[in-house]
């Protein structure tokens, strides 16, 4: 669907996107689609913010009619078409100096500054031939390498600079298309929450702002891992270069803990999943007053079946269900599957989740498998519904390194499986319990140390060898996940939420 904007009736919410649904497939994508299907009444236009549009070839999601626009942007296309800048070199000066002020300069920037910068940027003040093709451009980036670059290389510097602000300048230009709608909701930082600042200013209305996971967080880990960023010669000569450092590296980090500031500092609310989340954010600059935790919510009477299909006892299975991938860390499990087995011969590990999105990762762990000599106990299920799997196993096993709050644990209490989990995201608070009533409810399973195999067979075994502790974490799974993460309490909140934004303005 793309209504030209001028047609588009107003929505009452406008989701802002980057890299998720419709194209693509679970995590916050299938969060968004449940928000859509579970909130009917509310009329939705919808931003999407992609990279390469190659990489966003085929929508998986159908569009619920309540989704009245759908507009897509994609950064690959900030360099393409852009033409001579119509405002004059000297009112453009302060504005391009105030840019690499606020994202670039090594001294953080002020409150007023990046007013200044939202300003610039949704009154048309700065436009993106401005930034590309003007000589106030090139003094202003030519003068920031010579005052503050630590890398020898101008040509890194250039270019890296350019790749930062330009994006940010066509998203400003694509943000005046966007139909008018009665509330912002940007589902990360970034590059969607920029656009929320800028609409926000634009518009005059409400902005919330929804993190599943810390996404300045999240790009400092992709950042210090990245092969992507142009270090100088010399650094990558000579092989000393920390991967955590380096002037380019940090020139990234900079511009996307910035850009998370900017966001935290005009959106009027501001959700987590979970209190630790929470005061993370708290921690990079979000106001307390301003931040609420609202938790994902799944569909209960859709688990009652696979509930009721579980047989009596203790089944002899342990599962890993998700994307057969590094961040979920298969490896540990199928380590811990090797102590398991020691101990208790008879037990399986099913690993059951879609392959395609690294092979060679799928092939590494295939291989672990044989190395430990495991081929009749660990099995490669791939894709399956989920419903079927799990009145099949009798533990359910998470050994991801990064998660925020993982539905597949509320999926496998609802169908009455305690978890066995790597400490990550908000999986602590979920298995032992956040406020004191919660907590008062017990263990739903045991929560391990990250990529600790021994840790994590001890669990197992702990919860398989003993009925009395493995039916009381499943009675605490029932009664947690019906009492806190009914998605009916989720949506009541959410239309809580946008009904109050609605009538603020």
């Amino acid at each position: 669907m793309n209504t030209p904007p001028h047609d588009a009736p107003m929505a009452d919410v406008c989701l802002l996107l980057e890299g998720t649904w419709p194209y693509v497939r679970g995590g916050v994508s299938s969060w968004i689609h449940q928000m859509l299907l579970g909130l009917p009444e509310v009329t939705f236009s919808v931003l999407f913010i992609g990279g390469q549009r190659n990489a966003y070839s085929r929508r998986n999601y159908d569009i619920p009619p309540n989704v009245v626009h759908i507009q897509e942007v994609f950064l690959e296309d900030a360099w393409q078409g852009c033409s001579s800048g119509t405002t004059s070199e000297q009112a453009i000066a302060p504005e391009l100096a105030n840019l690499y002020r606020f994202l670039h300069h090594p001294d953080a920037p002020s409150v007023a500054q990046g007013q200044q910068l939202l300003d610039a940027l949704a009154q048309d003040r700065l436009s993106l031939a401005d930034v590309l093709r003007s000589r106030a451009s090139w003094h202003t980036l030519s003068e920031g390498y010579l005052k503050h670059c630590g890398d020898p290389s101008f040509v890194n510097y250039f270019w890296t600079v350019r790749s930062m602000q330009s994006p940010l300048l066509m998203l400003a230009e694509a943000a005046r298309d966007m139909p008018r709608a009665r509330v912002l909701h940007a589902i990360s930082t970034g590059y969607a929450g920029l656009v929320g600042c800028i609409l926000k200013q634009r518009w005059g209305c409400r902005y919330l702002l929804s993190e599943h996971g810390i996404y300045t967080k999240e790009r400092k880990i992709d950042l210090a891992q990245a092969s992507w960023i142009a270090e100088s010669s010399e650094q990558a000569l000579n092989g000393s270069l920390d991967t955590g450092t380096g002037y380019m590296r940090t020139l990234w980090i900079r511009f996307f803990e910035r850009i998370g500031r900017l966001v935290y500092d005009h959106a009027d609310t501001i959700i987590a999943l979970y209190d630790g989340n929470r005061q993370r954010q708290i921690k990079d600059g979000a106001d307390a007053a301003r931040t609420q935790v609202i938790p994902n919510g799944i569909d209960l009477p859709k688990w009652t079946a696979a509930l009721q299909a579980r047989p009596d006892g203790i089944l002899p299975v342990v599962g890993l269900i998700g994307r057969v991938v590094p961040i979920k860390d298969v490896k540990t499990f199928i380590r811990a599957l090797r102590g398991v087995v020691s101990a208790m011969p008879h037990v399986q590990g099913w690993i059951v989740g879609p392959e395609e999105e690294d092979p060679a990762y799928v092939s590494e762990c295939r291989s672990l498998v044989a190395s430990l000599g495991l081929e009749d106990n660990v099995l490669f299920l791939g894709f399956q519904s989920i419903q079927n799997i799990l009145p099949q196993l009798g533990l359910m096993v998470l050994t991801s390194i990064s998660e925020a709050q993982p539905l597949v644990i509320l999926e496998a209490w609802a169908a009455g499986i305690p978890v066995v989990s790597s400490d990550v995201g908000s999986c602590r608070e979920l298995i032992e319990g956040g406020i004191a009533q919660d907590r008062d409810l017990g263990l739903a399973g045991e929560v391990v140390a990250i990529a600790d195999p021994q840790a994590t067979s001890r669990a197992i075994l702990g919860l398989l060898r003993d009925p009395q502790r493995w039916q009381a974490a499943q009675a605490s799974g029932l009664q947690r996940v019906h009492r806190y993460y009914g998605e009916n309490l989720m949506f009541e909140r959410y239309r809580t939420l946008y009904r109050a934004a609605m009538e603020a303005v």
